[in-house]
């Protein structure tokens, strides 16, 4: 089973449909001990990275979530729930993330508008083509997704830097470690390609 945290600061009902309408059986908890013992985990989000962490702290949802990390079980981060599994963000000084992969989230510096609201190309970097759960997703080496954010990842390791995507300049757009994956992206609203992803991330054996 797929446990989606549901910690009263994310799009969960979208992204749960989208599981389900990619065939895999996803829940939404916010029962930390259902977190602890699924076989995957989503953290989806939208908002605020701050009040999104204190929440978590204050659910116990984001304790639960480390240690399915730690313990090798599949987990992904959606948006905001990708800028959480870093260290830090510039959109809350002094707020800790889960630190599940090195980095820390800034806001785009660009004469574009900001938020960036789109699609956008994504493409796979050399670590991200060798990528199970990644590889079988794209068409090819590149897919478009659709995005909705004003921070991305910064100073992510290359072996965690997956893919990328272009808005005033290049930027991770997919990060990850060992089992732990984050999408900076909305799969959820991001048709065939993000139901291939989901659907992937469903069957991945790290």
């Amino acid at each position: 089973m797929i446990a989606v945290a549901d910690y009263g600061a994310s799009n969960t009902r979208s992204v749960l449909r989208a599981f389900r309408a990619a065939g895999a059986n996803a829940e939404l908890t916010t029962d930390p001990a259902v977190v602890r013992g699924a076989d995957r985990v989503v953290l989806p989000g939208v908002g605020n990275f701050a009040s999104a962490a204190r929440r978590l702290a204050e659910t116990g949802l984001g304790e639960a979530i480390r240690e399915a990390a730690r313990a090798g079980r599949p987990v992904l981060g959606i948006c905001l729930g990708l800028q959480l599994f870093l260290a830090e963000s510039e959109e809350a000084p002094g707020v800790p993330g889960l630190g599940l992969v090195a980095g820390r989230a800034v806001r785009f510096r660009t004469e574009l508008p900001v938020p960036h609201v789109g699609w956008a190309r994504v493409a796979l970097t050399g670590a991200g083509k060798g990528h199970p759960a990644l590889a079988s997703a794209f068409e090819g080496a590149a897919s478009f997704f659709y995005h909705v954010h004003s921070y991305h990842p910064a100073d992510v390791a290359p072996d965690s830097d997956l893919a990328e995507a272009e808005y005033g300049g290049p930027f991770p757009s997919v990060v990850g470690r060992d089992n732990v994956l984050g999408v900076q992206f909305h799969p959820e609203k991001s048709q065939a390609a993000g139901l291939a992803l989901l659907r992937e991330f469903a069957r991945w054996a790290p």
